[in-house]
């Protein structure tokens, strides 16, 4: 299986169980951080969009005053692949 083919249910219901805070929207894995204020927040979008371009898939970010919410998807797979659950793990790190 390429690393772009959708993944099965089981699979996603893997990936929740070892990384808490993350859920399946269907089509997409999200999360919510908080942070203590809006330049912490935005200091991690951009250290995200900086680890989106060097693995070339881009996640849909929303950014506000002490929270930012990431969600991963395969457009082109139409829902979760397992770039995205690579990706999510790496966004974790990113979370310090």
């Amino acid at each position: 299986m390429a690393k772009r083919d959708k993944l099965s249910d089981d699979a996603i219901a893997m990936f929740l169980n070892g990384h808490p805070g993350w859920e399946n929207k269907g089509t997409s894995l999200s999360r919510a951080y908080a942070f203590r204020d809006f330049s912490a927040a935005l200091g991690f979008v951009v250290r995200l969009g900086l680890l989106a371009e060097k693995h070339d898939h881009h996640p849909d970010v929303v950014l506000g005053w002490g929270k930012a919410r990431v969600d991963w998807s395969t457009h082109d797979a139409g829902g979760i692949t397992a770039m995205d659950t690579e990706l999510a793990a790496l966004t974790d790190a990113l979370y310090v």
